[in-house]
């Protein structure tokens, strides 16, 4: 199975013991300056630091070619595999021809809550492949799995605690607003302050109604909220960086 990482000590360690059943385990870390190399060493795992960072996508198709197994298990170092995903996991490789990846439902939590509605549910994402004919998209975020096959959904979980606290939210507000413009840009896409605007009011508009937000209570509001932060960044960045 393989892991990215970096400065991921309050989560890893909770990541890593949830796949002690693994052949091997593969982290790949861009220079994480905690205690993340460390714990991961602790379990056993196969640490590679790299000195760059290229994207979700890239990093993740780096871990993927370290990788020995014929099945591959991505999983982010915040997420954790319950011991009923990890049997339905087994039983699937143990009986599933090599044209064939698997989908998993993932339940997040949001500053301590599980997100139930929002856009958050059942949010199932390509995690279990036959390492011969998958990799990953180079999007620098939000890549994808591209897998010439069937995919199949499974039934039990990924549990997914995304933002811990609302320092992290503010955080990845930036990060991924960064990278979400550096994207469009490559695309050749342009933006200006009123279709930053238009796309943050149509965020909190498709996660708070659409996608029956309201149903989270306080949390699905401030989720809501925090989506239309991102995306109005996003497009604001892409603005000022396409004059």
């Amino acid at each position: 199975m393989t892991i990215i990482s970096k400065n991921e000590e309050k989560s890893i360690a909770e990541c890593l013991a949830s796949v002690n059943w693994a052949d091997e385990v593969i982290v790949v870390d861009s220079g994480s300056t905690d205690k993340t190399v460390e714990i991961c060493k602790a379990y056993g795992a196969k640490v590679y630091i790299t000195e760059d960072w290229p994207g979700f996508g890239e990093q993740k198709n780096r871990a993927l070619n370290l990788a020995t197994g014929k099945w591959v298990l991505s999983i982010d170092a915040d997420e954790i595999v319950s011991p009923e995903l990890r049997e339905e996991i087994l039983s699937a490789i143990h009986s599933t021809e090599s044209n064939v990846a698997f989908r998993i439902p993932r339940k997040s939590s949001y500053c301590g809550q599980f997100i139930q509605h929002s856009g958050w549910w059942p949010d199932y994402v390509t995690r279990l492949f036959p390492k011969s004919n998958t990799r990953f998209s180079d999007d620098l975020v939000h890549e994808r799995v591209l897998f010439d096959g069937k995919i199949k959904s499974m039934k039990h979980p990924l549990i997914h605690a995304s933002y811990l606290n609302l320092e992290e939210v503010l955080d990845k507000i930036n990060r991924y607003s960064t990278d979400g413009a550096a994207m469009l840009l490559a695309q050749k896409q342009t933006s200006s302050l009123s279709n930053a605007l238009l796309h943050g009011v149509w965020a909190f508009i498709r996660t708070y109604f659409i996608r029956r937000g309201f149903l989270d209570g306080r949390m699905g509001f401030i989720l809501a909220i925090s989506n239309a932060e991102t995306t109005y960044y996003r497009y604001l960045k892409l603005a000022l960086q396409s004059k």
